[in-house]
């Protein structure tokens, strides 16, 4: 079962709620791996330490104009979807814009001149660690400069195994790398905040999970900080709250020094399982 922890915005406690998640499935025994899926910005490395196993590039073919074998026909700006070809035929002019190129290959099949080869060029990691015999943890992360972190986030999922219960952190928002996260899972956990720009954001991903039609559900993290619009929001939807996190000063605390809550809080690992259980058990019997 895939299940993508995810929030309209950052800063709701999506992290938080992925690593003890993660934590309290690897402390049941289950055969369980955490996908960090934030690949502009991997953090679950902070929270959670394992022992690195591997490490693999991912690339994409970026094209190369020879200006000496180039004709300045224009077909190869033409075919670009992506405006990643900057074109001056008066002054006989043609560059590639490396940053807005998505590797379609376009332009080498309009080239009929042969004046456009590929290069290969590194675009992120996957990397592999083990936290304990029963759990791997994946961290996707981007190069910089790289453009869209779609191809880095869909390479770390693939790499999932068939046999695990997969845990996917998935980026804040509701952009590309969302979508290209949550598409495969079974069900999405959202974590919010009862605060109004934690309801308008949390209604742009109901929103788009709807459209997906994938089964998903609600953390409310902070607890008591804000007012009752999300609470009343949820009811009018009929969607589930099956967990409730209060804004705490000792919990703050824990997480800020990078404890994990539900290793040294038995009261909330007791929660976090019970959580853990629901979400499972929604394959035989789907939420509201």
């Amino acid at each position: 079962m895939k299940i993508a922890i995810a929030s309209g915005k950052g800063g709701t406690g999506k992290t938080f709620v992925s690593t003890n998640l993660f934590w309290v499935a690897q402390y049941a025994g289950k055969n369980c791996v955490l996908v960090d899926c934030d690949a502009e910005a991997p953090n679950v490395g902070e929270f959670l330490k394992g022992e690195k196993q591997s490490q693999e590039d991912v690339t994409q073919l970026i094209p190369v104009i020879n200006q000496d074998a180039c004709v300045f026909c224009g077909k190869c700006y033409e075919y670009c979807n992506y405006n990643a070809i900057f074109y001056l035929p008066e002054r006989k002019m043609i560059q590639l814009t490396e940053e807005l190129c998505h590797s379609c290959g376009a332009c080498v099949v309009a080239c009929k001149h042969g004046a456009i080869t590929e290069k290969v060029k590194k675009t992120g990691t996957i990397t592999k660690f083990q936290y304990a015999p029963n759990a791997t943890i994946l961290e996707t992360r981007t190069e910089i400069g790289t453009a869209s972190s779609v191809p880095i986030i869909k390479k770390g999922i693939k790499a999932i195994e068939p046999n695990q219960l997969a845990l996917l952190d998935a980026p804040p928002g509701i952009s590309c790398p969302f979508i290209a996260t949550v598409e495969s899972v079974d069900f999405v956990l959202l974590v919010t905040e009862p605060t109004p720009f934690g309801l308008n954001d949390l209604k742009l991903s109901v929103e788009t999970l709807q459209k997906m039609q994938i089964p998903h559900a609600v953390v409310i993290n902070r607890s008591g900080l804000g007012n009752q619009e999300s609470y009343n929001w949820l009811k009018e939807q009929g969607i589930e709250i099956l967990l409730e996190i209060p804004f705490d000063k000792e919990i703050a605390k824990i997480y800020s020094e990078g404890k994990m809550l539900s290793e040294v809080n038995e009261t909330y690992r007791n929660q976090f399982l019970l959580l853990l259980e629901k979400i499972i058990s929604v394959r035989k019997e789907p939420l509201s």
